[in-house]
């Protein structure tokens, strides 16, 4: 079968619809995962696209017509997904989004038991060769198909992971983006003592009033209007499928993902002493001192769930975290949850009696520049004249070039799918910081 091989990145299948991504892409991707991992049973979670219900469909046809047993748990968050596929013991779990992407983007978040995810490099790409082989075979019996609600149980599982006595009557806004958020926290507010102040609730795969990607700036900007507005103490939001969150102060102040690893792993090694972390190479150093302070351990890894959850696994971590948003947690089967993370937060906070910026403040010490994405044709070269300029410098190849200058460090990374390098930096005060970000840009943007 003729596939766009693009479609296949190196954590999740993903293109625009109806090009890349249709109904008999779907449909093979379906068998192909029959095929390969021959489960017995497998989960099906949707977001609200416009698209996802036909590519749901045509998925469930392929797995059925290669023996599977599917149970299809409806509109979901991909946090939820992984859920399913860890409480309930399926084989196989399949997400239909596209996360943060643009409304004519579809795909799937592919794992196997225990919520392990399949990646580019291995079982994926295996995919996609079964696929372009053209060599699939449909099984002598068709799978059965159930339909299970799984919302009320997901939402008991992440509680259990706070105390509720302990959360105080905050004012949140929440930004679901009309992404699925919308679905999820209206559910979760049920059981908690905050006013909930919800932002673009309507699920609507066509997302009218922003893009659902909070980790750009402009997305977020109507959210802190509203905390100006509200006198909220928190505010919070997500993604599309609602698997990352990102949260502003009471200052309409945006948190990277990596000052919320620090909260979790703050609020975690309180109550589990001792307990190791990870955190990928884009966080802030603020994360490993502040583990260390703990008396935790720290381990540094490259960016990427696929790299993340086995990582965890191996170590035993209670808690990794990425600075895009992504946060897990080994007690949710070592995936990630937006909804953990802020469940986890709103503790802390509670606990401490200082508003949000304070606490974050104790430990932060540094200022950073956010992800700067520049385009460049000769990317190779380009790396090789930033490590010669640099070369006084701690040079660290674990993901993309990281150079470490004393009192300020950057890492700089070609993106996966587009001609970019992706630049950040972190110094000690804002003006060392402006000068490091543009020395190197003079380099890449020659």
């Amino acid at each position: 079968m003729k596939i766009d091989q693009s479609i296949f990145k190196a954590y999740d299948m993903r293109g625009t619809v109806p090009d890349q991504v249709n109904e008999p892409v779907a449909y093979a991707v379906g068998l192909a995962l029959a095929n390969l991992l021959q489960p017995k049973s497998a989960v099906v979670g949707r977001d609200m696209r416009v698209s996802s219900q036909e590519l749901r469909d045509a998925l469930i046809d392929g797995l059925t017509d290669g023996g599977v047993d599917v149970t299809d748990i409806g509109l979901i968050s991909t946090d939820g997904l992984y859920f399913a596929v860890g409480k309930y013991g399926f084989e196989c779990g399949i997400m239909i989004t596209a996360s943060h992407n643009p409304s004519q983007y579809n795909g799937m978040k592919i794992c196997e038991k225990e919520a392990v995810p399949l990646s580019g490099d291995g079982k994926l790409a295996e995919i996609k060769n079964l696929i372009i082989r053209d060599n699939l075979k449909k099984a002598s019996r068709k799978g059965r198909v159930i339909k299970k609600e799984i919302l009320e149980d997901y939402i008991s599982h992440a509680l259990s992971f706070v105390n509720i006595k302990k959360i105080k009557p905050f004012n949140i806004v929440v930004d679901a983006g009309n992404g699925m958020a919308g679905l999820i926290i209206p559910e979760l507010f049920k059981h908690l003592p905050c006013k909930l102040i919800p932002m673009y609730f309507e699920l609507d795969g066509t997302f009218p009033n922003h893009p659902a990607s909070p980790i750009e700036p402009e997305n977020v900007a109507d959210l802190k209007k509203k905390i100006k507005e509200t006198g909220a103490e928190l505010g919070a939001a997500f993604d599309g499928d609602a698997d990352r969150v990102f949260l502003i102060d009471e200052k309409c102040q945006t948190l990277g993902g990596d000052m919320v690893t620090a909260l979790v792993a703050k609020a975690l090694l309180k109550k589990n002493p001792g307990s190791t972390i990870i955190y990928n190479l884009i966080c802030s150093k603020a994360v490993p001192e502040l583990v260390e302070s703990m008396s935790g351990k720290a381990i540094r890894t490259r960016v990427g769930h696929a790299l993340i959850k086995p990582l965890m696994r191996e170590h035993n971590a209670i808690f990794g975290g990425e600075h895009s948003g992504h946060f897990y947690f080994r007690d949710n089967w070592y995936a990630d949850s937006g909804l953990i993370a802020l469940l986890v937060c709103l503790e802390l906070i509670s606990e401490a009696g200082k508003p949000l910026s304070e606490q974050v403040a104790s430990f932060d010490h540094y200022v950073r520049s956010g992800e700067i994405n520049s385009k460049v044709t000769d990317i190779k070269t380009r790396l090789r004249e930033i490590e010669h300029e640099f070369a006084d410098g701690v040079i660290d190849k674990m993901d993309g070039l990281t150079i470490d200058c004393g009192n300020w460090w950057f890492n700089i990374r070609p993106s996966n799918t587009e001609p970019l390098l992706r630049l950040n930096v972190e110094a000690a005060n804002k003006d060392l910081l402006e000068k490091s970000v543009q020395r190197i840009l003079s380099i890449i943007r020659r």
